[in-house]
Parts: structure tokens; sequence; C-alpha cells
């Protein structure tokens, strides 16, 4: 059976959320103000980022944006008409179609990047943090003593 969750594991769960809706909050801000939606942020961090390649499929993008494939076809469509992301027909097999960045689409991903690691810097300790305790409830238990004890 299941343990009981304490008030101050609540607590540290709150504090977890709220620190990540804060940061998605932000790159949703940063995302619009470049004219991007999030998903389109996310999708062009997902092709720069694939691992072992910068391009992706649509199936790859769909998965990894946990999307629908369609849904991803349609976002890709319009990164396109952005002239943000190209589609590449695969050498080996021309039945596979890559998605990678364009030099514009290369340039803004950057600049919105170096935006985000701004941001982490600036919330990654509480972040953290709060993840440590996510993970380690020993942690939440000693400072609740530590708590008691100073009170």
């Amino acid at each position: 059976m299941e343990q009981k969750l304490k008030k101050t594991e609540y607590e540290v769960l709150a504090s977890f959320r709220y620190s990540l809706r804060q940061f998605l909050h932000f790159s949703g801000e940063e995302a619009a103000e470049a004219g991007l939606t999030p998903q389109q942020y996310q999708a062009m961090v997902v092709i720069k980022g694939f691992p072992g390649r910068d391009r992706v499929t649509i199936g790859e993008l769909a998965e990894w944006l946990l999307i629908r494939h369609h849904s991803a076809v349609g976002l890709v469509n319009r990164l396109v008409a952005q002239g943000l992301v190209e589609r590449v027909g695969a050498e080996e097999d021309r039945r596979v179609v890559y998605i990678s960045l364009t030099a514009q689409g290369e340039e803004l991903l950057n600049q919105l990047v170096a935006r985000h690691r701004e941001e982490l810097r600036r919330i990654g300790n509480s972040l953290a943090q709060s993840l440590q305790e996510l993970i380690n409830p020993a942690i939440v238990a000693v400072q609740a003593e530590d708590t008691k004890e100073t009170a």
C-alpha cells in the first residue's frame, strides 16, 4: 500500500509545478514575441536537438512533441511557410522526407534558446531544489524537522 503524502510533500510538488509553469509561460511569451507558437518553438528545438542529427522525419517530430502525425504535418507546413524549416528528401530512400531548419530558422532558434538559457539560469536553482526534493522525500522530512526545531 502506498504511503499517504505529507503536507510538505504536496507543497514541494506544488512549488515544482509552479516553477515549471513559470518557465513554460516565459517560453510561450518569448515564442510569441518572435512570431511563433510555443509548439513551433518546441518543434524547432526538437529538429535541431534530435539525437545524432539535426533533422527529423514527421513521425519523429510527432513522437517527440507527443502529437499526432497529421498535426505534425500541419505544424511543419506553417514553419515552411514562415521560411524557418525545409523538407529534404533522403538520398538513401526517396520515401523518407527529413525536416531541417533553414538559415533563418537557425538564427531565430539561436536567439530564442539564448533567452531561454538566461531564464533557466535565473530560476534553475529553485527548480533543481524542488526536483531534488521530489525525487528524495527524505530531504523534505529533514527540512521539516529543522523547521520544527528552529520554531
